[in-house]
C-alpha cells in the first residue's frame, strides 16, 4: 500500500492508492524471461506478430503505408484461411518459445538442467524439421511454376498414391515433420535449460509450426483444398494437420493445463472408435487417420469459428485491453471501485464486485480476472472478517461474472456472433438485464453475509479520495467511444481499433503517456497476452471438428428432443448438466465453442429461439469456471487466499447459486433478453431482480435485518421462484407469499436457526 498517488498532473498528493500494479501481467513458473538479446528478439516476435493483426484487420499493408512494392511481405486483405493459419502458427512460435514445458523451480530452489545428451537429440531434430522445410519451398516453387495443369481456374496437386509427389510429402515431407514434432514434445518434458535461456526443443517446435503454415498455405491455395475432408485430401495435409493438432494440445497444455487437453483428447478417441460405440455415440463407418486429420484442419475444425474470432475479435480486444494496461487503468478501475464501494459492510467484498466488473471488460478470462483484482481484494476481505475461503469464493464469483459484462463480454460473446449470426450489439444489448440479474445476486449474498456476520466497512481514511478519482473519470473514454462507436453502426474491428487509439490519446492525460516505446511495449504486451486464448480456441476447434464430422451434435439434439418429450424443464437440465460438464477446467471461451456445438442446436430444434438458446448454454459455460469439482476460478482465488481449493469452490458456487437460476428465466420469459415492448421488458427485469434477492435471502437466512428461521428461508426460496418464473400470476403469487412471510418476520419473530445464527457461510 502506497502513501502517496499522482494527480493527473503529476503532482504528489495525501490520497491513499491501494491498487498499485493491477495491470502487471503476471508471470507464471513456467514461463521464460529472457534478457539481453534474446529478450530483444522474443519482444520483437510478439510485438510484429500483435501489429500484423492491427493492420491486418484494418487492411493496412507496409507497401500502402511506404508507397514501395515489397514483394516478400504480405498484402491486405488476406485471404481467410492463410490468415488463420498464419494468426496460429504465430501463436505456436511464440508460445513454445515463451511458455516451458516445465515449471521453472522458485527461488528459493536450485535450478536443474538436464544432461547434455538430451539437449543434444532436440537440436539433431533441428534436421528433419529443417528437411520439411526445404521441402515445403520446393512445393512453392512448384506450384508457381505454371507447370501444373490448371483446374477451373486453380493449379491441380495431383498427391494420388503411387504418384512421385505423394511419396515426396510422405518421405520428404510428413515423416520428416511427425519425428521432428513429436520428438521435440517428448524430449521437451525432459530437457531443462536455464529460465533466461531458448530449449533447442522449443525451437523445433516453433520451426515445425511455420513449416505446417507455409505447407497448408501452399497447398490450400490450389485445387486441393476442395478435396479437404474426403478420402482424396492429399495426404500431406493429414501429416501437416497431425502435428499442427499435436502443438496445439503441447501448446494448450503449457498455459491452460491439462483439462482441456484431456477433453480433446477423449473426442480424439472417441473419432477412431464411434464405430464401435453403442446407441446415440455410435456411427456407421470407422474413420481413417487420413479423412479426419484431412478433415479438421479446415473452417470445420480448428479454422472454423473458434479461429474465426480469436484472430479478428478476440486479439484486437487483447490490443485494446494491452493499450488500457500501459496506461494504468486497471489501477483507476480498482482504486475507482474502492472509493465507491469500500465504506459499506464488508467493503472490500463489494470493491471485488464492482471492481470485476470493470475488468473483466478488459480480460478475458475469468481465472485471469481473479489474479488481477483477487491479489488485492482478498487480503483486504480476509482483513475485515471474511474467512479464508469466503474471501476466495466471492473474488471468483465476482471474476466470473466479467465474462458476461457488455460491451466486451469476455471472448464468448464474439464467437455467439460468428456462430448464430447475429449482430454483436444484439447480443449486447441481450446481456444486459442477465449481467445485472448475475451481478445483483452477488451483491446480495455478500451484503447479507456481511451484515450475520457484523463487519463493517473500510473506515475513509483507509480509502482513495472519490472527489479526486471522479475527475480523473475521462479514463473511462476509450471504453465509452467503443460503446458509442458499435452502437452507431461501426464494425466491432473499426470500434476496437478507434478505442485502441483513444486509449493512447487518453493516455496524454496521465502521468503514463504512451510515446513510441509505450506503445510498442502494449503491441509487445498484447502478442504474448493473446497466446493463451489462440491456443484455447485452436484446441476447441479440434472438439468442433470431431462433432462436425462425427454429428455427434446431432445424436444429442435427438436426445435432448427425446426429453422434451417428457419434460421441456428436463430437457433444459440435461442441456445445463452438459453445458457446466464440458465447461469444467476450461477456459469461457472453449467451453462455450464445445457447448455451442453439442448442445444449442437441440434447443434450437426444441423450438427455443436462437439467441435464448445460444445464451442458455453461454451462461452455463461462464458459470463452470466456479462449479464444483473442477472450476478453475476458485482454484486461482484458493491460491491467493490460501484456503482449500474444493472448500473455495463449493462457497463459490454458493455464493453464485441464483445465477443458475437465471438462464432458466430466458426460457420462460425472453423479456429478459430485451426482446419485447419497454413495459414488459422492464417489468420482467424488476421482478426478477426482487426474485434474486429473496433467494439470496433465503439462502443466507437473513430477512430484512434479521436471521430468519428455517421454514422461513424455505418460504423465501418459494416467493423467489414464483418472481423470477416471470409471468403475472406468478409474480402476483410471488408477492402475497412474500407479504406474508414479511408480517411473520416483523411480528411474529421466530427465533433463528441456531447454526445459522453462529456460522452463517462458513
Amino acid at each position: 500500500m502506497s502513501d502517496n498517488s499522482i494527480t493527473p498532473q503529476g503532482g504528489p498528493t495525501d490520497d491513499i492508492v491501494l491498487a498499485e500494479g493491477v495491470d502487471e501481467e503476471p508471470v507464471e513458473r513456467n514461463r521464460r524471461t529472457f534478457a539481453g538479446t534474446s529478450g530483444i528478439i522474443l519482444a520483437t516476435l510478439a510485438t510484429v506478430y500483435a501489429s500484423f493483426h492491427m493492420l491486418a484487420l484494418n487492411g493496412v499493408s507496409l507497401s500502402s503505408m511506404t508507397g514501395m512494392e515489397l514483394p516478400f511481405l504480405p498484402q491486405f486483405p488476406l485471404e481467410t484461411w492463410n490468415f488463420r493459419i498464419v494468426h496460429i502458427a504465430g501463436a505456436l512460435a511464440l508460445g513454445f518459445l515463451l511458455f516451458a514445458a516445465h515449471i521453472f523451480p522458485s527461488e528459493d530452489e536450485d535450478a536443474k538442467t538436464s544432461p547434455r545428451i538430451i539437449s543434444l537429440a532436440a537440436a539433431l531434430l533441428l534436421i528433419p524439421a529443417l528437411i520439411s522445410a526445404v521441402t515445403t519451398i520446393g512445393y512453392f516453387n512448384l506450384i508457381n511454376s505454371d507447370t501444373l495443369p490448371q483446374m477451373g481456374g486453380l493449379t491441380t496437386w495431383a498427391a494420388f498414391p503411387g504418384t512421385e509427389i505423394y511419396l515426396s510429402e510422405v518421405r520428404w515431407f510428413g515423416i520428416p515433420l511427425l519425428v521432428a514434432t513429436f520428438g521435440a514434445i517428448i524430449l521437451g518434458w525432459f530437457e531443462r535449460r536455464e529460465r533466461t535461456a531458448f530449449a533447442f526443443s522449443d525451437i523445433v517446435l516453433a520451426v515445425c509450426a511455420i513449416v505446417v503454415a507455409a505447407y497448408l498455405v501452399a497447398i490450400y491455395g490450389t485445387a486441393a483444398r476442395n478435396s479437404v475432408g474426403t478420402t482424396f485430401v492429399p495426404i500431406g495435409v493429414a501429416f501437416a494437420a497431425t502435428a499442427g493438432s499435436a502443438m496445439i494440445m503441447e501448446l494448450t497444455r503449457r498455459v491452460a493445463g491439462l483439462a482441456l487437453v484431456i477433453i480433446t483428447g477423449i473426442f480424439l478417441l472417441y473419432t477412431f472408435t464411434a464405430h464401435l460405440m453403442p446407441g446415440i455415440l455410435a456411427v456407421t463407418n470407422a474413420y481413417t487417420w487420413q479423412r479426419f486429420f484431412g478433415h479438421v484442419y479446415s473452417d470445420a475444425g480448428i479454422l472454423g469459428p473458434t479461429t474465426a474470432v480469436s484472430s479478428t475479435y478476440i486479439i484486437l480486444f487483447i490490443i485494446f485491453a494491452a493499450f488500457l494496461q500501459a496506461s494504468k487503468v486497471g489501477d483507476y478501475f480498482v482504486n475507482f471501485a474502492f472509493a465507491a464501494a469500500g465504506r459499506a459492510r464488508g467493503g472490500p467484498a463489494k470493491v471485488a464486485i464492482f471492481a470485476s466488473g470493470l475488468m473483466g471488460m478488459i480480460n478475458g478470462t475469468s481465472a485471469g480476472n481473479v489474479v488481477a483484482t483477487g491479489s488485492l481484494t482478498i487480503p483486504l476481505m480476509k482483513k475485515v472478517g471474511y474467512h479464508k475461503k469466503t474471501a476466495g469464493a466471492i473474488e471468483a464469483a465476482a471474476s466470473t461474472g466479467g465474462q458476461i459484462m457488455p460491451p466486451i463480454m469476455g471472448a464468448g460473446a464474439f464467437i455467439m456472433a460468428e456462430i448464430t449470426g447475429i449482430p454483436y450489439t444484439e447480443i449486447a444489448i441481450a446481456a444486459i438485464i442477465p449481467a445485472v440479474l448475475y451481478f445483483v445476486s452477488i451483491y446480495f449474498m455478500v451484503d447479507f453475509e456481511a451484515a450475520k456476520l457484523g463487519m463493517r466497512g473500510m473506515r475513509e481514511d483507509e480509502l482513495p479520495k472519490f472527489n479526486k478519482l471522479v475527475r480523473q473519470i475521462y479514463l473511462f473514454i476509450p471504453i465509452i467511444i467503443l460503446i458509442v462507436a458499435l452502437f452507431m453502426g461501426y464494425s466491432v474491428i473499426r470500434a476496437g481499433t478507434l478505442a485502441t487509439v483513444a486509449a493512447a490519446v487518453v493516455s496524454w492525460l496521465t502521468p503514463n503517456r504512451m510515446g513510441l516505446r509505450s506503445i510498442l511495449r502494449a503491441f509487445e504486451l498484447a502478442g504474448i497476452m493473446s497466446i493463451q486464448i489462440i491456443a484455447v480456441c485452436a484446441c476447441a476447434g479440434i472438439i468442433v471438428g470431431v462433432i462436425s464430422l462425427t454429428g455427434v451434435g446431432a445424436r444429442f439434439s435427438a436426445l435432448l428432443l427425446d426429453l422434451a418429450g417428457v419434460s421441456q424443464l428436463l430437457a433444459l437440465f440435461f442441456a445445463m448438466c452438459i453445458a457446466i460438464l464440458l465447461g469444467m477446467g476450461m477456459p469461457t471461451t472453449a467451453a462455450y465453442a464445445v457447448a455451442a456445438s453439442v448442445v444449442a442446436p437441440g434447443l434450437v430444434q426444441l423450438g427455443i429461439p436462437l439467441l435464448t438458446a445460444h445464451f442458455f448454454v453461454f451462461y452455463f459455460a461462464v458459470l463452470s469456471a466456479i462449479t464444483p469439482p473442477v472450476a478453475l476460478a476458485s482454484y486461482a482465488a484458493a491460491g491467493i487466499s490460501g484456503s482449500n481449493p474444493m472448500e473455495t469452490s463449493v462457497a463459490s458456487f454458493k455464493i453464485g447459486i441464483a445465477a443458475f437460476i437465471v438462464p432458466f428465466m430466458f426460457f420462460y420469459s425472453s423479456a429478459i433478453l430485451m426482446e419485447g415492448a419497454w413495459l414488459i421488458v422492464l417489468k420482467a427485469a424488476v421482478t426478477a431482480i426482487f426474485g434474486v434477492f429473496l433467494l439470496s435471502a433465503g439462502v443466507q437466512g437473513w430477512f430484512f435485518g434479521a436471521r430468519a428461521a428455517w421454514f422461513m428461508r424455505v418460504g423465501i426460496v418459494l416467493a423467489a421462484l414464483f418472481m423470477i418464473s416471470g409471468g403475472l400470476t406468478t409474480d402476483l403469487i410471488g408477492i402475497a407469499m412474500f407479504a406474508g412471510l414479511y408480517f411473520v418476520q416483523k411480528v411474529l419473530r421466530p427465533a433463528p436457526d441456531a447454526q445459522i445464527a453462529v456460522k452463517g457461510l462458513d
